[in-house]
């Protein structure tokens, strides 16, 4: 199992409207790519210094899985989504032990 996690720093101009906008595209997806298993996605709440604004954790069958949906049309609608609200974004894709 492949989990997914990545962080999005809203720009400054990014609104409350831009905001739910992604939080609905995002939250459709798994009804959309097959290859997803887990999706999990939110705000932050704490908005300390070291922050990120918004976080998404997902998970997939293998690294083939989480390409597939990365280049999946849907989501690539939503990374346009992303490229123009957000300042930057940061990933981590790591591979679940068994028994851990």
């Amino acid at each position: 199992m492949i989990k997914h996690i990545v962080f999005f720093k809203f720009k400054v101009t990014t609104d409350e409207a831009d905001m739910g906008e992604l939080e609905r595209k995002l939250s459709r997806l798994p009804d959309l790519i097959g290859e997803i298993r887990e999706y999990q996605l939110g705000r932050d709440i704490v908005h300390s210094d070291r922050s990120y604004d918004f976080a998404l954790v997902s998970a997939f069958e293998s690294l083939e899985a989480l390409d597939r949906y990365k280049t999946h049309p849907e989501h690539v609608k939503v990374q346009k989504l992303i490229g123009e609200i957000c300042d930057h974004t940061r990933s981590v894709d790591f591979m679940l032990k068994a028994g851990v």
